[in-house]
């Protein structure tokens, strides 16, 4: 199937593409631009090939491409995405799949509709260090669970950065805070509700730059989120048992080459678990194949309880 990609974005050259080269199923047919002669559209044909597209329209009015991968900034999602399943392509979206639950709702509906498959693009739950982690929590290796606590952000990028932007969709719950969010989620199950939430929004900003959030299951699990973009760097999940407490300090962003470390501790012991470098962007895109490979195969429920998630983290963090 050949594969094209909507926008010149730096994670689109730097892990989609290298990640895409690894796979058979997919083959790369191009890049759209809205300069067809930007210096960037030329790095992706030189380093990857395929051809350049003079605008989004006319790669989705290629009929020879299946599917698309869309890094655009959130608030474009919605319109792109639209445009692809209506077109007949497949769709993974970056990360959040829509800024708002009711944009989410209807694209859900559309590629059902159209049976077509969509993806929501948190490659780290398709690493392999998670996979490990919940099988310790499965097999109850830190005994009873008393809390989770998890962590994501990072310095302030440039005043250009589209995360900043509010017609762009920016802010820190849609961008960073959507990753704690996502795995509390994997953790807590379906049942997941948020208790409390707070969203910062200093002078002078047009979005919200930092947060935090509690949310808890039937059973009475907590998981404790924070997430900014103003924020000296962290990247971060703790889970604290009544027999150890087990660390993951690069939970969200482990690159390729990474070998990710869990750190178990007891009262009287700590030992590190070294595990083995994994591609999660490789993962991800390999779950939107079996997506395609067979219609059964689907996370639509997640990616809409991700959205509403979300959405009661807003409604209750009322922006500060």
């Amino acid at each position: 199937m050949k594969l094209g990609i909507l926008g010149t974005s730096d994670i689109a050259l730097r892990r989609f593409l290298p990640a895409l080269q690894k796979q058979k199923y997919f083959e790369y047919a191009g890049v759209a631009t809205r300069d067809i002669n930007s210096v960037k559209a030329e790095v992706f044909k030189q380093q990857f090939g395929g051809d350049v597209y003079a605008s989004y329209a006319e790669l989705l009015a290629d009929e020879n491409i299946d599917a698309v991968y869309i890094p655009l900034p959130p608030a474009l999602h919605y319109e792109w995405a639209k445009k692809a399943l209506l077109a007949r392509k497949h769709v993974l979206l970056e990360k959040p799949f829509c800024s708002n639950i009711k944009d989410t709702e209807e694209l859900l509906n559309l590629a059902e509709h159209q049976h077509l498959a969509v993806h929501e693009n948190y490659m780290f739950l398709y690493h392999r260090q998670l996979t490990e982690i919940k099988k310790m929590l499965t097999d109850g290796e830190l005994g009873e669970i008393r809390l989770i606590r998890m962590a994501f952000g990072f310095p302030k990028r440039g005043e250009a950065d589209f995360r900043y932007n509010k017609e762009l969709g920016g802010g820190a719950l849609l961008d960073c805070g959507g990753y704690p969010v996502r795995l509390a989620l994997e953790l807590l199950g379906d049942s997941a509700e948020v208790v409390q939430a707070s969203l910062i929004q200093p002078l002078g900003y047009e979005v919200d730059l930092y947060g935090s959030a509690v949310l808890q299951n039937e059973s009475g699990v907590t998981v404790q989120i924070a997430f900014g973009m103003d924020n000296a760097y962290k990247c971060e999940l703790e889970i604290w048992g009544s027999q150890f407490t087990l660390t993951a300090p690069r939970i969200f962003t482990a690159g390729v080459d990474y070998m990710p470390g869990l750190i178990m501790k007891s009262s009287s012991d700590e030992k590190k678990i070294w595990l083995e470098a994994d591609d999660q962007f490789l993962h991800s895109i390999e779950r939107f194949t079996d997506k395609i490979g067979d219609t059964s195969t689907t996370d639509n429920d997640s990616i809409l309880r991700q959205a509403q998630l979300v959405a009661e983290i807003r409604e209750k963090g009322r922006v500060k």
